[in-house]
């Protein structure tokens, strides 16, 4: 094996030297009592790029969604979300369990929920029904494959959201994705939304945390919230100098990303017996179908994985793959290559 080549989630990326150069040199403080410089700067900074009030740190992308439905709802209530959403799919039931609140997952097209589907699900008041109370969406949509979400759908579902008093989440985890590839500012984004969350440990290549921001009382309930999940943290700037760095180095490379992500995909379409439409990979994530009378995408998956190339099965006959800052041309190249022989 010459190579290898880890397409499986841009989660795997690795701080590059200056990134921890950064973080061993960050100053330090408590951050439970706010004394942290770094964590400060960091939050400060993320505030004023999402146009909100205030920001606050928190350890995973997971911890940041729920602690917002949390500070957002009580029992009893329900958010309506999108039916292959990370919030509903791989956050272990975390609304039931924590906040005590239930999930209506609606089907949207290719990740994207329309406004007239949104107002077709808010319960109507009837001492029968739960309480709809948020609107969750996700930019970019990741089992949709990295769709962008338009921002003319989201002005229209926050629209109906605030005509009928409902609270606007967007689970950012990859929303610097959807920024580089259109142009539109994080602020214009998070504009039609209460609360903004953002994964500093994907695309942007940190090794460890998340941001949500919003108004300021909403900040400091979803900040009670992280330390009722034991999300207090002490000398946090370490891990924030990381955030920090990613975000003033890493943005604008995440179209090398996506630049990788269609030569992956046009190669792949090259290839008998996969299926996929290239003009459909949006950013940095291709889904496609496997030949599955020759073989599930398990097996595909691990005879490539004998060859260097790491993909994610994520059912019987597709497969994820995601492109990062640890992933070059001839990364690309070579993984294509592997795709060949093995379906000779």
């Amino acid at each position: 094996m010459s190579r290898t080549v880890d397409l499986r989630s841009d989660t795997v990326t690795l701080p590059g030297p200056e990134m921890r150069e950064a973080m061993a040199h960050a100053a330090v403080g408590d951050d439970v009592f706010g004394e942290d410089p770094t964590m400060n700067e960091l939050q400060e900074y993320c505030a004023e790029l999402f146009g909100k009030e205030a920001a606050l740190y928190v350890p995973s992308g997971t911890m940041a969604n729920q602690t917002s439905l949390n500070a957002h709802t009580q029992p009893g209530d329900e958010i309506i979300c999108e039916y292959g959403s990370h919030i509903f799919n791989y956050e272990c039931g975390g609304p039931a369990l924590l906040s005590g609140v239930q999930l209506h997952p609606l089907r949207g097209e290719r990740g994207v929920l329309s406004a007239d589907q949104v107002e077709a699900a808010i319960r109507p008041a009837n001492v029968h029904h739960p309480v709809t109370r948020v609107v969750a969406l996700e930019n970019t949509h990741n089992t949709a494959g990295g769709v962008i979400y338009p921002l003319g759908t989201i002005r229209e579902i926050s629209e109906l959201a605030g005509n009928r008093g409902l609270r606007m989440h967007l689970d950012g985890a990859r929303l610097m994705n959807a920024v580089v590839k259109t142009g539109i500012s994080p602020g214009e984004y998070a504009r039609s939304f209460d609360s903004v969350t953002m994964c500093f440990s994907k695309g942007l290549g940190a090794p460890v945390g998340s941001v949500v921001a919003g108004n300021a009382d909403f900040i400091a309930r979803v900040h009670r919230y992280r330390k009722v999940y034991g999300g207090g943290m002490r000398q946090a700037g370490i891990i924030a100098a990381g955030a920090l760095y990613a975000l003033r180095h890493n943005v604008e490379r995440l179209a090398e990303d996506h630049a990788h992500a269609q030569l992956l995909a046009q190669g792949l379409a090259e290839i008998s017996g996969i299926e996929l439409d290239p003009s459909l990979v949006e950013t940095n994530i291709v889904m496609f179908t496997v030949p599955s009378e020759r073989l599930t995408a398990q097996n595909l998956s691990e005879q490539l994985k004998e060859r260097g190339v790491l993909m994610l099965p994520v059912s019987d006959s597709r497969i994820r793959a995601v492109t990062n800052l640890m992933v070059d041309e001839q990364d690309i190249r070579y993984a294509l290559e592997q795709f060949e022989t093995v379906l000779a």
